[in-house]
């Protein structure tokens, strides 16, 4: 799929090396097509790597794809550089008169603060609503997705005993949605997060169905009704070494933290981590952008209501 991202941006070097066709915004003026306009809310605290990760799921379509990255105003993050945040990022207020086809907002570092006592709850809110009458379908992941469950529809989170880290086997309750199209009957997700969401809350909300559980991770995906929200509470979108990196961190700065399950060989963090859930993240963005946003957004993007 022709990704049409910044032409200067990190990620082009490194999907291109994986034989990942991405096409820059010089190229793609010359194509007489309307591309996807997909907007991403980069909360993770390494940008680039999540750029990198996101725009490699995004890749796998036949479809053109136009990338914004948003940013939240007055916050400067540690982990990346500010050049790249000015070239690369722009705040709500320089976007919220543009529709989109899709959005995506990550997870955040923040999870166990109260949604109230996140500095940028305010402005979280702010895009939420706006989401609602700017954007066809929009994926909500890992905080963003719990964020979203308590702003819509009042779903609380809740403190786990310990961290849900590793890959976990996962089953759909509802195989004939299109966004399971392909999925084999168990599949893996990644999860790295200390909270949950339960399934009696959500089952209390008639808007909403959970469509995917797992007996370790528990909820796993929900959809809203009417098709334009999904919430994700794993991360498919994590690279092979994604979890390794948190383990190692978390372990050089004597955190509380158990070695990720279901992810080393022998159970042991020298090996190289098994990357299990590679195929089912491929297909949930696919069938994610093809069913839940291409064939539902009007060609007119002025008519999203």
């Amino acid at each position: 799929m022709p990704l049409k991202i910044p032409d200067k941006l990190p990620a082009i070097k490194i999907l291109q090396e994986e034989n990942i066709f991405v096409m820059n915004e010089s190229r793609a003026t010359h194509q007489d097509i309307r591309p996807l306009k997909i907007i991403i809310l980069n909360l993770m605290p390494l940008k680039i790597s999540t750029e990198t990760d996101l725009l490699r799921l995004l890749s796998n379509s036949p479809l053109q794809i136009e990338i914004d990255f948003m940013k939240i105003k007055g916050h400067t993050p540690k982990n990346t550089p500010s050049e790249h945040m000015r070239e690369f990022y722009r705040e709500f207020d320089q976007l919220k008169e543009i529709k989109y086809d899709g959005m995506i907002i990550t997870g955040a570092p923040v999870e166990q603060l109260p949604f109230e006592e996140v500095t940028y709850w305010d402005e979280m809110k702010q895009i939420m609503d706006w989401a609602e009458h700017h954007v066809t379908s929009s994926l909500y992941i890992c905080w963003a997705a719990q964020a979203a469950l308590f702003h819509y529809y009042g779903i609380p989170k809740y403190p786990l005993e310990k961290k849900m880290f590793g890959v976990f086997p996962h089953k759909n309750t509802h195989k004939q949605l299109p966004i399971f199209r392909g999925f084999d009957d168990i599949y893996q997700i990644p999860h790295s997060r200390h909270t949950e969401v339960r399934e009696k809350d959500i089952k209390k909300i008639n808007a909403l169905e959970i469509i995917s559980t797992s007996k370790e991770a528990g909820v796993s995906i929900v959809k809203a009704k009417n098709g334009r929200q999904l919430f994700i509470t794993g991360h498919s979108e994590y690279s092979r070494h994604t979890l390794d990196s948190e383990y190692k961190r978390d372990k050089s700065k004597n955190l509380p933290i158990e070695i990720p399950l279901n992810y080393y060989p022998d159970n042991n963090p020298e090996n190289t981590p098994v990357m299990s859930w590679k195929s089912t993240a491929n297909l949930f963005f696919s069938n994610w952008l093809n069913y839940y946003v291409y064939q539902e957004t009007p060609y007119n993007l002025d008519e999203i209501e």
